[in-house]
């Protein structure tokens, strides 16, 4: 997530009737299980229903003192509802998480301070107040939840750093295609994501004050780094190094997160530079997420994924349907993130497009995650799907011989095809190792977005 602090606010709860110690150390034990999820936490004491109200006006100001992304209320046992909607509700526009704790078995019989009574008597409550929550419960004998806990926590974080974040878009709507498109008022009253145009002669412009003792350092390192499978012109390597440092100057200055370049009727059409190697010192050099064709909502989707899982969110394509697994690669470039190995490169030609350089890397394999958001009009929709990622031997017809082959992985679905393809909402899904639908679907539920 950009090395930003994910951080969370923690207050137990327990009637004062109850055995303090024990509330106490099973509060402090689950503080510190959300501690060790690598999560910074603002806390304070355990809470009571004392009659003065002292515990609920010193846990109020004790979290006042710092920000944070979400609110754990965690019930060790039984509390009266209104100690806790009193400390709830100074906070109710932050999303919450409502934990209740297990009893203890001794000597056979189960000991408990009732915390799901207290749970139960708020879960309703938090929803018609209109909180944004989740409730979640430990059973005796059983491992906390500490998969949901983080997965919820971190669509919390997600939902605040979504929201400052910026697309650069060089051209707009490249080959007239549709399901780039995007709505902007509705995206930047539900996301955040503000989509910024720059036009192709501000990169050109910017390419003259590029000195050439730094376009040859970077080409002096990609040559240590790439493995070239034919030797690479220097020309067209040096052309491709200017135009990215020009871009590199519009993203720094407009602070973009993401960046879309209109690459057939753009860059292979007015200036007959295939931009795959743009695409991969933007994303490998600059850690930024790129997509091409001017794909907005694509560009969005890799956002939201990265800022959960931190991983690069690398774009793949569709390019055939199995029984049970799709073919998904792509004609350009993947992040060198997503390589097994060594990233490589070759010259090719497509059509009456020559002389770009291809990225023919060897992606990893393993288990994955799909995702892409769509909207219609101001409804917005995210298609998430999981699967086994395993190479095939394809290629792509249409360029020279011998063909490239191509970044690609066959996907072995965990739903069945006629379900996944009947939902899909574009050509370019994003992808992210490991599975994070869980959290995902947190993001989506905090954003109102319907998950399909």
């Amino acid at each position: 997530m950009d090395n930003e602090i994910t951080k969370a606010a923690f207050v137990g709860f327990g009637e004062i009737n109850s055995p303090q110690k024990l509330i106490k150390d099973k509060c402090l034990t689950a503080l510190e299980e959300v501690k060790s999820l690598g999560i910074e936490i603002v806390t304070t004491d355990h809470v009571t229903d004392d009659p003065e109200g002292i515990d609920v006006q010193r846990a109020i100001k004790d979290l006042k003192t710092d920000n944070f992304d979400c609110l754990i209320i965690c019930l060790a046992g039984w509390i009266p509802s209104h100690a806790v909607i009193s400390i709830t509700n100074e906070f109710k526009s932050k999303p919450m998480i409502l934990w209740g704790l297990a009893g203890d078995i001794e000597d056979g019989r189960v000991v408990t301070a009732a915390p799901q009574a207290g749970t139960t008597a708020l879960r309703k409550v938090f929803d018609d107040l209109g909180y944004k929550f989740k409730y979640i419960y430990n059973i005796i004998g059983k491992p906390s939840p500490l998969d949901k806990i983080k997965s919820f926590v971190y669509a919390a974080k997600t939902v605040k750093s979504m929201e400052s974040t910026k697309v650069g878009m060089m051209g707009f709507r490249d080959m007239n295609l549709y399901n780039t498109l995007y709505e902007g008022l509705s995206l930047k009253s539900k996301i955040g994501t503000e989509i910024a145009f720059f036009e192709m002669l501000e990169m050109v412009q910017l390419c003259k004050d590029n000195s050439k003792n730094e376009i040859q350092v970077l080409l002096d390192k990609i040559k240590r780094e790439w493995e070239f499978e034919k030797p690479g012109d220097d020309d067209f390597l040096k052309k491709g190094i200017n135009y990215y440092l020009a871009i590199k100057k519009i993203a720094e200055k407009n602070q973009f997160n993401a960046i879309s370049l209109k690459d057939v009727d753009g860059m292979k059409k007015l200036l007959n530079f295939p931009p795959a190697m743009i695409f991969m010192l933007l994303s490998d050099e600059m850690n930024l997420c790129t997509i091409p064709e001017n794909d907005a909502m694509g560009a969005v989707s890799q956002l939201i994924v990265k800022h959960i899982t931190g991983q690069c969110a690398a774009y793949l394509e569709f390019y055939e349907f199995f029984e049970n697994s799709v073919l998904m690669g792509v004609p350009d470039f993947v992040p060198a993130e997503v390589v097994d190995g060594k990233v490589k490169v070759t010259p090719a030609a497509f059509g009456d497009i020559s002389g770009g350089l291809l990225n023919i890397s060897t992606m990893k394999t393993g288990r994955l995650t799909m995702a892409r958001l769509s909207n219609t009009g101001d409804q917005y929709t995210m298609h998430i799907c999981t699967g086994e990622g395993k190479l095939k031997s394809w290629e792509e017809a249409g360029w020279d011989y011998p063909a490239p082959q191509l970044p690609s992985l066959e996907i072995f679905l965990d739903v069945s095809m006629e379900d996944f393809t009947q939902k899909i909402s574009g050509q370019h899904y994003i992808i992210a190792y490991g599975n994070h639908t869980q959290a995902l679907r947190d993001y989506c539920y905090l954003t109102d977005i319907k998950v399909v």
